[in-house]
């Protein structure tokens, strides 16, 4: 089965639930505090669209007027519709003018809205953290971005041109059915035939569309992940500048980003292939439709039954009714974009709400004053043991060193107790009160020094004077007089003075527990000694649990626990601990 087939054989499959998905993606923003808003907008630029049809049907009748003042010489009457077409443009201007700023300002409006829900769903029950690790969805910056920029837009444009090509539709069909006449075939009177001829010509061109252009969808939908691709590429190059140039690794990644541009290459050549197949189409049948009501009305002209007013006027007419009924052909480049930009949504929802639902392996939960771990296992992706039936207890102010081969689950073991491993079963029970995090990489965000040194708390939670002091105590003197600069600190700052930007945030957030994972690995031995014993007088009573392989950390630890063969072994008596 090649690819286009499989995805038709998913589609049909889910077909049923597209609708119903996408409808749970829109009328959310319709029924939420902004809906007062919204509908007002939307009957706005409804109204403005449906005006924009009583403006066509008004241009209509003057083509009639119009062509009817050339043919019989009639000056006076040519001059007075040229007059009032002024009067018919200006009023048309001014509703397309508007009709396009209220859909602007409720697309952004509806697009901020569900930015805002997708960034909470997204941080939340630590949606983002846990997609990446289980690779459930690709590119979700490209999912808030840019899908939910097109799905607003296409929405609304596809259903307001909907809605008032089914208006215009209507009218012009009354026009068109009642200045066609009838027409005489092998003996059948056919009333409103030029109506009939107008559906016959889009129904067949409508039909000829879908099937020439059935491939753009799952076409598009690849093209859109391949750009995502090679956009994250270039970013991981610019965010690892320094260490390709070290290796001198530019010919491996000139290799990686061609092998991933090859495939932007090849699937927009399939696309182009596709779209020129279907352009031939729809060129040709929009070509045609100019020539096609001409030739049809032109026996009841010639025949001296009709002017050259009402000849105009039927083909205006015929035009609009072939207009409004090709609107799947004139948007099937836009249907299909918005199908596949759905695709992607509600692929990433799900996503989201699979982790949401998904039962925690491990148990955990807050209670009481010390630390306790219980017949707890840790699993790799791949079924692998790290773990098996650990179990540690710490008490309040004490300081467990944790350490062991590389791979033998440190680091996972933290991150079960910070509730990122969803893999294993047992029990963990956290201690109440103030709690961080030191991971071996630590985050700094873009902007101001002080945001970054008190993340993820508010720059304005702490006074100048405690900036100072907490930079002092961690070696980071030269900061001070930057506290207000703005800068990408992660690549200001050495990976050792990141660590101590670490401990200098620990000191201004005073936990009552720290979990530090590797969080000295680029100091110097001084450097480590140093902060350490400077977190450990500043914050008297701080419980800590350290990773780390150094055997210079253990004379700032009461406890030295080590992984052993999936054990967690206490040092100093040799058995394995227990509650």
């Amino acid at each position: 089965m090649n690819q286009n087939a499989e995805y038709s054989a998913v589609n049909d499959a889910v077909r049923g639930h597209f609708f119903r998905r996408v409808w749970h993606l829109i009328w959310p923003y319709w029924r939420s505090e902004e809906k007062g808003k919204a509908w007002l907008l939307l009957a706005s630029v409804i109204g403005l669209s449906l005006f924009s049809v009583g403006i066509s049907v008004w241009m209509n009748s003057w083509y009639r007027d119009f062509y009817n003042a050339l043919q019989n010489k009639d000056f006076a009457a040519f001059t007075h519709l040229i007059l009032y077409f002024c009067g018919i443009a200006a009023v048309a201007i001014l509703g397309a003018v508007y009709r396009l700023y209220l859909t602007q300002m409720l697309t952004i409006r509806w697009r901020r809205w569900l930015t805002d829900k997708h960034f909470k769903r997204w941080l939340d029950s630590k949606n983002y953290y846990q997609m990446e690790q289980g690779g459930y969805t690709d590119n979700p910056d490209q999912r808030i971005s840019e899908d939910l920029n097109n799905f607003t837009s296409d929405t609304l444009s596809l259903f307001i041109g909907l809605l008032r090509t089914v208006v215009s539709l209507v009218s012009f069909s009354v026009i068109l059915w009642g200045v066609s006449g009838s027409i005489e075939v092998f003996g059948f009177t056919i009333p409103g035939y030029m109506f009939w001829c107008a559906l016959v010509y889009a129904v067949v061109a409508s039909v000829l569309t879908r099937i020439i252009g059935s491939s753009l969808i799952p076409l598009n939908n690849q093209q859109q992940r391949f750009e995502a691709d090679f956009r994250f590429s270039l970013i991981r190059l610019r965010e690892n500048a320094e260490s390709i140039a070290l290796y001198n690794g530019e010919p491996n990644e000139k290799e990686r980003l061609t092998t991933r541009f090859g495939k932007i290459w090849g699937n927009y050549w399939a696309l182009m292939k596709v779209t020129k197949r279907l352009t031939f189409f729809t060129a040709g049948y929009s070509q045609a439709a100019v020539i096609f009501p001409f030739v049809v009305a032109a026996p009841r002209y010639f025949a001296g039954k009709i002017e050259l007013g009402e000849l105009m006027q039927i083909n205006s007419a015929f035009g609009n009714v072939q207009g409004d009924l090709s609107w799947f052909i004139d948007n099937y480049t836009t249907i299909v974009g918005w199908k596949a930009t759905c695709d992607r949504l509600n692929s990433f929802r799900q996503a989201m709400l699979d982790n949401e639902q998904r039962a925690p392996a491990i148990a955990i939960n807050q209670q009481g004053e010390s630390l306790s771990v219980e017949n707890l296992s840790l699993d790799l992706a791949d079924g692998r043991h790290l773990l098996n039936g650990a179990s540690l207890a710490v008490a309040a102010g004490d300081r467990v060193l944790l350490s062991g081969r590389s791979g033998s689950g440190k680091s996972t073991l933290l991150r079960a107790m910070g509730h990122l491993w969803p893999s294993g079963h047992g029990h963990i029970r956290l201690p109440q009160g103030r709690a961080l995090f030191l991971p071996q990489k630590p985050y700094l965000p873009i902007g101001i020094l002080r945001d970054a040194l008190s993340y993820p708390q508010p720059g304005d939670a702490y006074s100048e004077d405690r900036y100072g002091q907490v930079l002092q105590a961690c070696r980071l003197p030269h900061l001070i007089a930057r506290l207000d600069e703005g800068n990408h600190w992660q690549r200001m700052l050495s990976p050792g003075e990141q660590q101590r930007v670490a401990f200098a945030r620990a000191m201004l957030f005073a936990p009552k527990w720290l979990y530090m994972d590797e969080a000295t690995s680029a100091m110097d031995e001084e450097d480590e000694a140093a902060l350490y014993q400077t977190l450990i007088e500043q914050l008297p009573g701080l419980s800590i649990i350290s990773v780390g392989h150094r055997s210079t950390l253990k004379r700032f630890h009461s406890r030295h626990v080590r992984i052993e063969g999936g054990h967690l072994v206490n040092q100093i008596t040799g058995a394995p601990t227990a509650v």
